[in-house]
């Protein structure tokens, strides 16, 4: 049999790495031979993938409000693979970090145009029906949204407003305990830690902890500064900083907002959120001002933080 000079480049090629691991590339070469051609079900893991939707209830659109869940997580995933390449990055340049943060922003983008799935895509008769049987689990649970909010700034700036300027120099642990979000999940009633809370703090306390120590110096903010002090061209950077803050801590919480008023906006008294979540303090961003990057903003730009896309949507 006669190989063309592309096959035989490659086979020595090959040969040649396999001999550098002290491997038989023969062997190699014979699990080829009797290995299947991949398919994409199986390289996507398809049938596991459909099996994963499992509810709780007979009401159909359930069903929906699961998938887009996991839709979603996936999504985070995504943004943490991103996360995850920026701070590891040796050395860090300005170009780098603004193509992956323009893909995180891509992401997040997808994701808010596409949360109409849920604020239009079910009855709102059967939303409020099965949902009374996923107490306590709620979406604020999501512990990789909380890791992409930590790396993407100053641990500082996640600490509930009106604490900030009291705990700028704490240490980690003691932010944690008044991180902003803990207190849209105490129960409207008492003030209390809702089950929703304790147990999401008893899953994840450690590991956001672990990760504010580890980003004190890698966190977006904090390169983003190192590189503007190293003199690197950071205008295109800042433009993808500001957009990650306006997708992050306006368009992504005021979608849920906007679906919230759809299903839990009831009078004379609004329906708690399935974690007893007190929604209409914690999603606006108008209440919290929380943001990632204050000194890229002006100070009527945070006065007016949100405003505009709160007024438009009740207006609606």
């Amino acid at each position: 049999m006669h190989f063309s000079p592309e096959i035989e480049e490659r086979l020595a090629r090959l040969q040649e790495k396999y001999e550098a691991m002290g491997q038989d590339m023969v062997s190699y070469l014979d699990g080829l031979l009797h290995a299947d051609f991949l398919t994409y079900w199986d390289y996507i893991h398809l049938d596991t993938l459909l099996s994963l939707q499992n509810p709780k209830t007979p009401f159909p659109d359930e069903e929906i409000f699961i998938i887009y869940h996991q839709i979603t997580e996936l999504y985070f995933k995504l943004v943490l693979h991103e996360c995850k390449q920026i701070t590891a990055a040796q050395p860090l340049n300005a170009d780098f970090f603004s193509a992956r943060l323009k893909r995180i922003n891509r992401y997040f983008e997808a994701l808010t145009q596409s949360f109409e799935i849920m604020v239009e895509g079910m009855e709102k008769d059967q939303f409020l029906k099965f949902r009374m049987s996923l107490l306590p689990a709620s979406g604020f649970q999501s512990g990789q949204y909380r890791m992409i909010e930590i790396y993407a700034t100053n641990f500082i700036n996640l600490v509930a407003r009106d604490k900030r300027e009291e705990l700028k120099l704490a240490a980690i642990e003691e932010q944690f305990e008044y991180i902003y979000w803990k207190f849209g999940a105490t129960e409207l009633s008492t003030g209390k830690k809702t089950l929703t809370l304790k147990q999401f703090e008893k899953k994840y306390a450690k590991t956001f902890i672990d990760l504010g120590k580890e980003s004190i110096h890698h966190n977006f903010n904090a390169l983003y500064h190192q590189l503007k002090n190293n003199n690197q061209a950071t205008t295109p950077l800042e433009d993808e900083l500001r957009q990650l803050d306006i997708n992050v801590n306006v368009n992504w919480p005021l979608s849920h907002y906007k679906s919230a008023v759809r299903y839990l906006n009831r009078e004379p008294e609004e329906i708690k959120a399935t974690g007893g979540t007190n929604w209409q303090k914690y999603l606006p961003p108008r209440f919290q001002k929380r943001i990632f990057y204050p000194e890229l903003w002006t100070e009527q730009e945070i006065d007016e933080w949100g405003k505009g896309w709160v007024e438009k949507i009740i207006g609606s």
